[in-house]
């Protein structure tokens, strides 16, 4: 009987272990997922983005072109508004995703948003718009975040705090 008892505690014992090693694995591989090198922004581009001076934030929709809001997805609620946050959606009328914060720097929109679901996301989307252009041209987008506000998203871009290795829907 006292083998059985020490055959089974051993057991215990060892999967335990395998089960704490799985997780420690696991924690690694989801750390390295989180943080990616930012492969699909031009060089170009990212000076244009790093020179804050040249840009300017705005906490309202109301201050973007609606061409650039609208590349965000269909709606777009403002910081403090109402919008569906979860997958659960209480109101169909309600935005699933919500504007952080936006900059704008000449032709080159910089839009920071939350979207709901089942996995609450942060996502960045850099566009141009120039004058002369109805449509504007989607230079790149990621996921990170949040980001308190410009300075934020750029120290983030630098440490490759954001992943563009997918195509994910705006």
């Amino acid at each position: 009987m006292r083998r059985a008892t020490l055959g089974l505690a051993l057991t215990v014992s060892l999967t335990r272990t395998r089960d704490i090693g799985v997780c420690l694995l696991l924690s690694v591989v989801v750390q390295s997922l989180c943080c990616a090198d930012v492969t699909k922004l031009s060089a170009d581009d990212r000076r244009v983005l790093q020179d804050s001076a040249r840009f300017r934030e705005v906490h309202s929709t109301g201050d973007l072109p609606p061409a650039i809001v609208k590349l965000c997805g269909a709606k777009l609620a403002d910081p403090g508004e109402n919008w569906n946050a979860t997958d659960a959606i209480l109101d169909p009328t309600l935005p699933g995703k919500r504007l952080v914060w936006a900059a704008v720097g000449g032709d080159y929109y910089v839009v920071h948003y939350e979207r709901g679901g089942i996995a609450h996301t942060f996502h960045i989307l850099v566009a141009k718009l120039t004058n002369n252009d109805s449509k504007p041209k989607l230079v790149w987008n990621a996921m990170g975040g949040p980001f308190k506000d410009y300075a934020a998203f750029l120290a983030a871009l630098q440490k490759g705090k954001l992943d563009d290795r997918l195509d994910y829907a705006h």
